[in-house]
């Protein structure tokens, strides 16, 4: 009998709700799938804005960088081309000389003979005044300038005039003995016409410290003068006579620049030196005398045009920015071929 009973049917409501949840299931990795690539999408979205935004700084300041190493390439050409933009009307030419005679200063050789070259190739220019107020310096950057001096008045006939300011000593008055006449004040300091050669010698100092100098050389006087090794008399000598050769080379030039002028005594050429109002007596200088006084006076032309190089706005910029603008600008000449 028992075996006869209906059996109760399966309920259908277990196999329903698996299929619900797995539909569920399979929607919610759709969606979370369809949000994955839709994150990555925005990601590389703004990574490819990022490059374009990185990309399109980098192009400007290259640009930037080119643009400001042409600018400075404009000034400096500008101001080689106009030196000094002195009118072509009649006026005194003023040339500085200051500071120390040297390579690579504001009183070298090269910046001088630019200043002169100048001076006297305009027209209007009547004379030349050098202004001078300097310790002397470099024997060979003095006796360019003055070979200068002298070469410049020969081709244009005009004459050339040396005002001391402070000081007029040594190579500065080697290049002041050019001049056709030179005015100082009676407190100025003039002279100091001579050679020197200066060092310090340790050897002393060696011994009593018990260090021993270790000197290879090849050729007998190539460690000559050298402070750690002393001193023969060979090479003492031979230092002697090179300095007393630019000497004469020194009193030659004052002696033709002064002439009949100079009043030679035996402490003239001894490298002493003295005050303007000594100098004058001595034929050192001429008059008295500042740079209004010769322009007005002794020039005649009144207005007075300074002919004198100096920094102009490229070059305090190069030099205010440095090397980290010359780098740079090389960089922006590199790699602006490769802009794209």
């Amino acid at each position: 009998m028992s075996d006869d009973l209906p059996q109760p049917l399966p309920d259908p409501k277990p196999e329903a709700a698996a299929q619900q949840s797995a539909a569920a299931t399979g929607t919610a990795s759709a969606a979370s799938a369809s949000g994955h690539e839709q994150l990555l999408a925005q990601f590389a979205l703004s990574y490819l804005a990022d490059r374009r935004s990185e990309r399109r700084w980098r192009v400007f300041f290259r640009l930037a960088w080119l643009g400001f190493f042409l600018f400075l390439a404009w000034l400096l050409f500008f101001s080689q081309r106009h030196p000094g933009g002195a009118p072509s009307t009649p006026h005194t030419a003023l040339i500085e000389l200051r500071g120390e005679i040297a390579v690579d200063t504001e009183a070298s050789a090269e910046l001088m003979l630019s200043a002169l070259k100048n001076a006297f190739e305009d027209q209007g220019a009547e004379a030349v005044v050098l202004r001078i107020n300097s310790p002397g310096g470099s024997p060979v950057q003095a006796g360019i300038v003055y070979d200068e001096i002298k070469r410049l008045k020969a081709i244009h006939r005009k004459k050339v005039y040396a005002v001391v300011e402070e000081i007029c000593a040594s190579g500065a008055y080697y290049i002041a003995a050019a001049a056709d006449e030179i005015y100082v004040d009676k407190a100025s300091i003039v002279g100091s016409i001579g050679v020197l050669m200066d060092g310090f010698g340790y050897t002393g100092l060696m011994e009593k410290l018990g260090v021993e100098r270790r000197l290879l050389t090849a050729g007998s006087n190539k460690g000559m003068l050298d402070p750690f090794t002393p001193m023969s008399a060979q090479q003492r000598g031979y230092a002697q006579a090179m300095l007393d050769q630019i000497h004469g080379q020194f009193i030659a030039v004052v002696k033709e620049g002064r002439g009949k002028r100079l009043k030679e005594t035996p402490e003239t050429f001894s490298g002493l030196f003295w005050n303007g109002e000594q100098a004058v007596k001595m034929g050192l200088a001429d008059d008295f005398g500042s740079l209004d006084y010769v322009a007005r006076e002794v020039v005649k032309a009144e207005e007075v045009i300074d002919y004198t190089p100096r920094d102009n706005v490229a070059e305090r910029l190069a030099k205010r920015f440095g090397a980290a603008m010359g780098e740079g600008a090389v960089k922006a000449l590199r790699n602006v071929a490769q802009v794209r």
